[in-house]
């Protein structure tokens, strides 16, 4: 794995090396590149991410804070496991959560937004054709954040980036062990509802993704 060059944005984006640092391992855990259980070493960290040991050390703080990594009792950064109770809590939220942040999106989806949101689907399909875990797991991402930041949010996005943070290293792990082909795809229900304007089949094709997503890991990949 080489953050540097997968997540690294344009330097001048970033005001600090330490929100730098901050973003690139966020992102390395939303696209799975972190599985439950890893550890994370600061000094192999910064090793990767070519800077010194102290943004590092603040950028697994604040995850540890979003609930994105764990700290032990030995002052152990890793992922978190999962447990079948937290899981249904967090699907619970990302229901609740990105129903709103959809229907909020809604007035701003015009014609281009649109076709946006139809290309950004048109490669996830092309992913789960071809089980192409990496792709997918990116054009699944883009999809939804593209979605929800249209509808301008200020706290919902926060909150729904801090859940998915929580989920998406169990889900890659799932992927790994069982590929993506049979994964259900509510985008084409979720994208028509957009187009016809109708925020109660919106929310409902939000609904099921998520809890299709989700509920199709069983007990057993949680332990």
């Amino acid at each position: 794995m080489n953050m540097v060059q997968e997540f690294n944005r344009p330097q001048e984006e970033f005001r600090t090396t330490q929100e730098r640092v901050y973003f690139q391992v966020r992102d390395a855990i939303l696209r799975g590149k972190f599985l439950p259980g890893h550890a994370i070493t600061i000094r192999g960290l910064a090793a990767e991410l070519d800077c010194s040991p102290m943004p590092v050390r603040e950028a697994l703080r604040r995850l540890t804070s979003e609930r994105a990594l764990e700290l032990s009792d030995t002052r152990r950064v890793t992922v978190p496991t999962m447990t079948p109770e937290k899981l249904e809590e967090i699907c619970a939220a990302r229901v609740a959560l990105e129903c709103q942040a959809a229907e909020q999106a809604l007035p701003y989806v015009q014609g281009v937004q649109l076709e946006q949101l139809r290309e950004l689907d048109e490669r996830v399909t092309a992913a789960l054709k071809q089980k192409d875990i990496e792709q997918y797991v990116t054009a699944n991402l883009d999809f939804h954040f593209t979605l929800y930041r249209l509808g301008r949010p200020h706290i919902i996005l926060s909150l729904i980036e801090s859940l998915w943070l929580q989920t998406a290293p169990l889900q890659h792990l799932v992927f790994q062990r069982f590929g993506v082909q049979e994964l259900p795809d509510r985008h084409e229900d979720l994208l028509d509802a957009i187009a016809g304007g109708s925020v109660e089949k919106v929310r409902l094709a939000i609904r099921q993704d998520i809890e299709e997503g989700l509920g199709s890991i069983s007990a057993e990949e949680l332990l």
